[in-house]
């Protein structure tokens, strides 16, 4: 592990192999460690950096404060790329990650090669929803519930609310040790993501994206992600589109060597 002072911050991230620069950023509850099943085949032709974004493990955050958001990790992936020197960099996300990732091709397009979108987080705003309702999500009310339980000390009660709803009853339950840790980890992110203020997609925002761009999904997930990932991928410009059949919201982790392919061969052109 390295760290990388960012924007007053020490970023702490992974740094493997040779090759073009592929930068992954994770989603909710997680941090670098997450990419673990894909390091090995994905490093074969690539340098990856997988970053652990402000208040993510290794750090033990409190949940207290206003410097948890998408504008500040956004600006912090920006600036880590600007730091480090490596761009143009091919650059990945994974749900919340993935919305982080959206927003910096959208901000800073100089700065990417290529990017991959895996169901990337957030709601649609009325441009591309006709259901649009203002108000929190039926997901952000779940979240809610779960950062209560946590701040309150009941660590594995609001993770348990959190992975029921993504994944569906009992999903806590099925989790084997390892995974149940690293979440432990971060539980305290859900307390700063209910003050997020994600901002909605939107058609302008879609069509701003110039970059080069893969969106990658679980053929077996529950909820709004498909229709955010499906929606975004009609609205980015000669944009594709893999779904990885069998598997959900982790699908990098359900299956690694199939998502490796699919990065691979897109990354190759």
């Amino acid at each position: 592990m390295q760290t990388l002072q960012v924007n007053g911050y020490d970023m702490a991230y992974l740094d493997i192999g040779q090759g073009p620069s592929l930068l992954c950023v994770h989603g909710s509850l997680c941090d670098f460690r997450i990419w673990s099943a894909v390091l090995g085949p994905l490093t074969r032709k690539h340098r990856v950096i997988a970053v652990s974004l402000r208040h993510f493990f290794p750090e033990h955050w409190d949940g207290v404060g206003d410097t948890y958001s998408i504008a500040q990790h956004t600006a912090d992936v920006i600036a880590f790329i600007e730091k480090l020197q490596i761009g143009p960099v091919d650059l990945m996300g994974h749900s919340r990650g993935g919305h982080i990732c959206f927003r910096v091709a959208q901000r800073r397009p100089e700065l990417l090669r290529n990017l991959i979108l895996a169901e990337p987080g957030g709601e649609l705003d009325a441009t591309l929803d006709p259901a649009f309702k203002p108000g929190p999500s039926p997901l952000a009310a779940r979240i809610a519930a779960s950062a209560e339980k946590i701040a309150a000390g009941d660590i594995d009660g609001g993770l348990t609310v959190f992975m029921d709803a993504l994944e569906g009853p009992g999903s806590w339950q099925r989790l084997p040790a390892t995974s149940k840790q690293l979440l432990r980890d971060n539980a305290t992110t859900l307390i700063g993501q209910t003050r997020d203020k994600r901002p909605p997609f939107s058609k302008a925002d879609a069509a701003a994206i110039t970059t080069p761009t893969l969106f990658i999904g679980g053929a077996k997930t529950r909820g709004a992600l498909p229709q955010v990932l499906h929606t975004l991928a009609a609205n980015v410009a000669g944009s594709r589109t893999e779904m990885i059949p069998g598997t959900t919201h982790p699908m990098f982790e359900q299956a690694p060597q199939r998502f490796c392919e699919i990065v691979v061969e897109f990354l190759a052109g």
